[in-house]
């Protein structure tokens, strides 16, 4: 039960979202630029990044959502969860290796970032923008999971919700569609 009044048929951030539009509406912009806006990291990739991040902070209902949509995105579903499970055997480039771990470091705190997984990174071909965009996600991230966990917000009853969600995510992004949720009242 959320530790404030949310309507009962958005789970997760979907309901924080609508509860307040004014402060939603910034945080969606800026995750709008970062996971669907221009960048040499593709849009799965950078899907993976809220992925690992959620996974590490333990936020079931972001890291369940943004595994639907790096797996909707990358067209399988193998390598997210490969992703969570253990960044160094995942079926990704050194490169994506590199940033996820950079990735999993700042959602452990940024000061755990170091100057040798930056290196790893720039010897494995990330650029200086990719390093600072994944830095960007993961802080990003960390605040969607504290928002989300910090106000109890409720899973979805049905686990459908988050392939619904994730649809959502791929064909329309992180703005607010002027129908907001309300195709998902019952």
């Amino acid at each position: 039960m959320p530790y404030i009044a949310l309507e009962d048929h958005l789970p997760g951030i979907t309901g924080l979202l609508e509860y307040s539009k004014g402060t939603a509406q910034p945080i969606r912009d800026l995750t709008q630029f970062l996971l669907r806006g221009p960048s040499t990291l593709t849009e799965a990739e950078r899907e993976l990044i809220a992925t690992v991040v959620s996974y590490g902070n333990e936020c079931t209902f972001c890291t369940t959502a943004h595994t639907a949509a790096a797996d909707l995105l990358a067209g399988e579903t193998q390598t997210a969860e490969k992703v969570k499970q253990n960044i160094e055997t995942a079926p990704v480039s050194e490169k994506m290796r590199a940033l996820l771990t950079i990735a999993r470091l700042t959602g452990q705190s940024g000061k755990s970032v170091t100057a040798d997984a930056i290196s790893r990174a720039k010897a494995a071909g990330a650029t200086d923008i990719e390093i600072h965009d994944t830095v960007l996600i993961a802080a990003l991230f960390c605040l969607y999971n504290r928002y989300v966990d910090g106000l109890g917000t409720a899973l979805p009853a049905d686990p459908a919700y988050y392939n619904v969600l994730a649809e959502r995510l791929v064909n329309h992004g992180y703005t607010r569609l002027p129908q907001g949720y309300d195709h998902l009242k019952k």
